[in-house]
């Protein structure tokens, strides 16, 4: 277990957001450290540090984060963008509207 030192957002998962091969992705001017992960991977836009883990190499992000989008799609993720504008004035992300549900059976074919 590591210490993340927080002081720049209020949730850790606002800041950072590990990609299905490890890697944790950030917008520097956010993270207070980014030394502490060894995989990081600096984003260009702020709300690209946002990102929903939705199975496999699918993710969710906010749409106001194209050229972050293009870097996950070069690396291989298959990239669901989504218009959150309204909430994001408000100053909230994906990550904000998820809710991580864990152990239930796959319902695909059911």
């Amino acid at each position: 277990m590591v210490t993340v030192p927080l002081s720049k957002v209020l949730h850790l998962k606002s800041a950072v957001t590990a990609l299905p091969d490890g890697t944790v992705i950030g917008y520097p001017p956010i993270v207070d450290d980014p030394d502490l992960f060894p995989t990081f991977l600096p984003v260009p836009e702020e709300p690209g540090s946002h990102v929903v883990l939705l199975g496999g190499q699918k993710v969710l992000m906010a749409a106001s984060a194209p050229e972050t989008a293009r870097l996950l799609r070069e690396r291989g993720l298959d990239v669901v963008t989504v218009d959150i504008s309204e909430y994001e004035k408000l100053e909230g992300c994906v990550t904000c509207l998820s809710v991580r549900l864990r152990g239930l059976p796959d319902r695909a074919g059911a």
